[in-house]
């Protein structure tokens, strides 16, 4: 599976997270404060440089006033607007393989 730390998926998520911060108002420092940790993960998330996992994104958006499940929806809908040749899942059918 390809990286995907520089992909257009993982554009689309940071600029759906900077724009959540943007259209509440909210200042990277003030996104910080909220969670309790210092503005320059903020900025390094926001860049790209330093990614979330699943319970990280969970509190970045409570501090957002975001709903998890909402945002997924609305992530998964825009992904699937950028759907490119790294991003194809393929399902492998009958293989020959066996798990022990």
């Amino acid at each position: 599976m390809p990286k995907t730390l520089y992909s257009r998926h993982n554009e689309v998520f940071l600029a759906m997270l900077r724009g959540l911060r943007m259209a509440r108002r909210l200042r990277q420092a003030d996104l910080a404060d909220r969670l309790g940790r210092g503005q320059g993960l903020v900025s390094k998330v926001e860049r790209g440089e330093r990614r979330l996992d699943v319970i990280e994104l969970r509190d970045w958006l409570t501090a957002l006033d975001t709903d998890f499940p909402g945002f997924v929806s609305s992530l998964d809908a825009e992904l699937r607007l950028h759907v490119t040749a790294d991003h194809r899942i393929t399902r492998r059918m009958g293989s020959s393989r066996t798990s022990a």
